[in-house]
């Protein structure tokens, strides 16, 4: 856990100059997922979603096989309970701008590069929350918080933080 704080603390002091937040995702280990979404935290980071039952992603694979965004919204607006939010992801510029005219209030922006991230930010004429997700690494989180994105989920934070060492030797 010390590991994951540490890790987590590096990506959050690398954008501190930015508005955007630094978020773990869902990919922990299995029956230690409260504890290293504590870490996160302890790092400063902010956790995204405890599991599948807080809240709605609308994943690529949604929106293939609901035929579109637009169905995978409706049918999902149907049996959603009354407060709960939906975030649709997205990996072009072109279903952003779909969800802009569905009024989608959270969107996921994966594996987009900063330019990308830049060029949807410039159309948000909705105000909609951004979060970047996808390969985002120490040398690129930077550059992606730059742009102005709302959040940045970090899969490596708690599936791929190193272990801290805390031997002790004898002088």
């Amino acid at each position: 856990m010390s590991g994951i704080a540490s890790e987590t603390n590096k990506y959050v002091k690398s954008i501190a100059n930015t508005k955007a937040r630094i978020l773990s995702t869902r990919k922990t280990t299995p029956g230690l997922r409260a504890i290293e979404k504590y870490a996160v935290r302890c790092g400063g980071g902010y956790n995204h979603r405890y599991g599948l039952d807080y809240g709605i992603l609308i994943k690529d694979n949604h929106i293939k096989a609901a035929g579109g965004i637009q169905k995978a919204l409706k049918i999902i607006k149907n049996n959603k309970p009354y407060m709960t939010d939906i975030e649709v992801e997205v990996d072009t510029i072109e279903q952003f701008l779909e969800c802009q005219r569905l009024d989608v209030r959270y969107i996921l922006l994966d594996n987009m590069s900063p330019q990308y991230i830049s060029e949807c930010i410039k159309n948000n004429k909705n105000g909609a929350v951004l979060e970047a997700s996808g390969g985002i690494n120490l040398s690129t989180v930077s550059d992606i918080a730059q742009t102005g994105v709302d959040f940045i989920s970090v899969g490596r934070l708690t599936h791929s933080s190193p272990s801290l060492d805390l031997s002790l030797h004898i002088l």
